[in-house]
């Protein structure tokens, strides 16, 4: 969470240019409302989609942990603030069932932290940075889901990311679901049968330096475990 303790805010933060309201009312809360409805109807419809593709287990976020365990953990370092392209968070470190693989709130459960954030944004709070594992060209959230949800709602491209890079025994390349990895995993076995998969398990060795925005717009959402 980052709300309640002493975070540092990114330079860059709350400058992503968000996409061109062309239905807002002009009522921040009213369109946040309306966005957050417009986030869960692209959720049902990619669900119904999925369904229809007979592929309806592979709507979920890719989990960070299995992704390393079929690569091959070789080492990490600290890169430090940079700004990320939202098109290229997949995942997340831990498991989080709130959203779809798009980010897109997949309950009602989201929905106050949710428009919160959005309400926040709207009347100029500056949002902390979120907090991604780097792996190839990809990046899995460990702090900030609600944050991405929204700035991609809301038609934003970049995002602050305070990254770790990990490197992997084989190339993170052509993975965006779950039956991508599967299909790389059973690929390497079938090369590679006596190959040993060397796995890292989660820490939280990441500083985790929270705090609440500017104005105290946005407070503490207990059903998640950050926002």
């Amino acid at each position: 969470m980052w709300f309640g303790h002493s975070r540092k805010l990114s330079r860059f933060a709350g400058r992503a240019p968000r996409r061109p309201r062309n239905f807002d009312t002009g009522v921040p809360w009213v369109d946040a409302e309306a966005d957050f409805a417009r986030a869960r109807r692209r959720h049902a419809l990619s669900r119904l989609v999925s369904w229809l593709c007979r592929e309806p287990d592979d709507t979920g976020l890719l989990r960070f942990d299995e992704v390393i365990s079929v690569l091959g953990f070789r080492s990490e370092y600290y890169v430090g603030l940079r700004t990320i392209r939202l098109d290229t968070v997949v995942g997340t470190v831990e498991e989080v069932r709130g959203f779809d693989r798009r980010f897109r709130p997949a309950s009602d459960r989201e929905r106050e932290c949710w428009e919160l954030l959005d309400l926040a944004e709207r009347h100029g709070t500056a949002i902390p940075s979120i907090e991604v594992y780097r792996v190839g060209g990809l990046h899995f959230v460990k702090d900030g889901h609600h944050r991405v949800s929204v700035a991609i709602a809301t038609g934003q491209q970049m995002i602050d990311a305070e990254v770790t890079e990990v490197l992997t025994q084989l190339p993170a390349t052509g993975i965006s679901r779950h039956s991508d990895l599967m299909r790389i995993a059973n690929s390497t076995k079938s090369a590679y049968p006596e190959r040993p998969v060397v796995s890292r398990s989660v820490d939280d060795g990441l500083p985790r330096r929270t705090a609440l925005p500017a104005g105290g717009a946005v407070r503490h959402c207990s059903a998640s475990r950050d926002a």
